[in-house]
């Protein structure tokens, strides 16, 4: 390469782009007979990518070649269809090309202004992801880095419009303060507690409310909790009911809590990363919990439509909260809108934002509301299939039911010490450990009421009904030789 003060050329950038995407068709060509994870050594892994920044430019093929020699053999090939673990992502062919075209053209959708295409297709995309997940179209939305963020941001709204005095002049700490409180239930995201400890509500006024025998939050419980702290005088903030819990995939039941947070005031904020967006299938129909009754929702499409991360819309239905807590306009970022247009950056901390709409755009066109919805069915079918094979073997157990594509499996071999549960809960620590290891698939885990669990995630585009069949396979060897 020329040392210069410009870019590629352009046909030089359409050449790479040539290499770069016959390397990604090799890769998904073979996928199969990749290594899903491998063990590392990390200090081999860093003396192997450490070294001293080259003083000239280096070209391409290089680069590409040290790329895919150094650095992607021990990555965690999350887009594998034997990846498993936590809750699985997978981004489709068409989220890729989108982001290789947001990432040529760079823009920034802070204000509508600075671009105004981006803003309005997030605001289109927005629409369809709140019509998919059953939530009113008219509220406030954005889309942002992960659900994490999403349940952040919307409880800082919460906060400020929960308390009496001005939080953002006088801060948590201010002459008039009050004890802030949030509920959710014990098997909530730990999202919620960041936010709490972000907030400056604390860890210790984040109350968990016990769950029933599925996992799910009591009603009665959180109604007597926020009794009791009313007539203690503290400030209950909200609400934080899940649809989808991480461990086992439980759904709240919205209804009756939101009846609860009526009574008493309290904003319900639904956090349905995982499970928000089966509500159109054909298979959930009639089964999904009403998400619309949350004031504000979470969904995360980059869980669940094979969209490429980061991607995930946060909702609103209490208009111009989000922008009472987050708004803050400089001189120098002022705008004038007309035609119902505004900024995003009102809505969130965030002032540089991606053009995080355009891949999803292409996957919602490139697959459509039947196309994603087939989809979904199927990955819910390969999980009950793997249910259904577990049920049938007396030395594996299937704990929770879920209508979601996450199963959570543990081995209690017949015969052997499956009266002593903690040393089945080692067997099955050992089971993931040596399976992930063996690099034919990845699972993650949980610990739950029944014990140990291997958590089963299925949302790969690419996986079949024969990857299920090996990955039983694999369970089964797997457990054998960790007996």
């Amino acid at each position: 390469m020329s040392e210069g003060t410009g870019d590629w050329a352009p046909a030089d950038f359409e050449h790479h782009g040539r290499e770069l995407l016959a390397t990604i068709r090799q890769h998904f060509e073979n996928v199969r007979d990749v290594p899903v994870a491998r063990p590392y050594d990390a200090a081999e892994l860093m003396s192997r990518l450490d070294g001293v920044m080259p003083e000239q430019g280096e070209e391409f093929s290089r680069v590409l070649a040290d790329t895919w020699e150094k650095v992607v053999p021990d990555l965690v090939h999350w887009n594998h269809p034997a990846f498993h673990g936590y809750f699985s992502t997978c981004a489709s062919f068409p989220g890729m090309l989108a982001e290789t075209m947001t990432a040529a053209l760079n823009v920034n959708s802070m204000l509508w202004k600075t671009s105004p295409s981006a803003s309005a297709l997030e605001h289109v995309v927005l629409g369809w992801l709140a019509e998919l997940a059953g939530y009113p179209g008219e509220s406030d939305g954005l889309l942002v880095g992960g659900a994490s963020l999403a349940t952040l941001y919307a409880l800082g709204a919460a906060r400020d419009a929960a308390l009496t005095y001005d939080v953002r002049e006088e801060g948590m700490g201010g002459p008039h303060a009050k004890v802030a409180r949030i509920y959710t239930s014990d098997q909530a995201h730990s999202s919620v507690e960041k936010a709490a400890i972000t907030l400056g509500i604390g860890l210790r006024n984040v109350v968990k409310i016990p769950s029933d025998d599925q996992y799910r939050m009591r009603p009665d419980l959180l109604e007597e909790a926020i009794a009791r702290d009313v007539a203690a005088g503290c400030v209950p903030v909200a609400v934080v009911a899940t649809v989808g819990t991480t461990s086992v995939a439980a759904a709240d039941p919205l209804q009756p809590i939101s009846e609860i947070c009526g009574r008493f005031g309290v904003w319900l904020h639904v956090d349905a990363a995982y499970g928000g967006l089966f509500a159109f299938t054909s298979r959930m129909s009639g089964a999904a919990e009403n998400v619309s009754v949350g004031d504000s929702l979470v969904v995360n499409p980059q869980k669940t439509l094979f969209v490429p991360l980061d991607s995930t819309a946060l909702y609103c239905k209490r208009r111009g909260t989000l922008a009472n807590t987050y708004r803050l306009v400089p001189e120098y970022l002022t705008s004038v809108h007309t035609g119902g247009t505004f900024d995003f950056m009102d809505l969130s901390p965030q002032l540089g934002r991606g053009f995080r709409a355009l891949k999803l755009w292409w996957v919602m066109r490139s697959f459509g509301r039947s196309g994603l919805g087939s989809r979904l069915d199927h990955a819910m079918r390969l999980a009950d299939d793997l249910r259904q094979l577990a049920a049938a073997d007396a030395d594996w157990q299937c704990p929770v039911p879920s209508r979601y594509p996450l199963v959570c499996l543990r081995y209690a071999p017949q015969g052997g010490a499956a009266s002593d549960a903690q040393a089945v809960d080692v067997l099955n620590a050992r089971i993931v450990k040596e399976l992930n290891d063996s690099g034919e698939a990845f699972v993650s885990h949980s610990v739950i009421r029944d014990g140990y669990v291997i958590r089963v995630s299925l949302a790969n585009i690419h996986t079949t009904g024969q990857d299920i069949e090996g990955l039983w396979a694999l369970l089964n060897r797997t457990a054998k030789k960790c007996r």
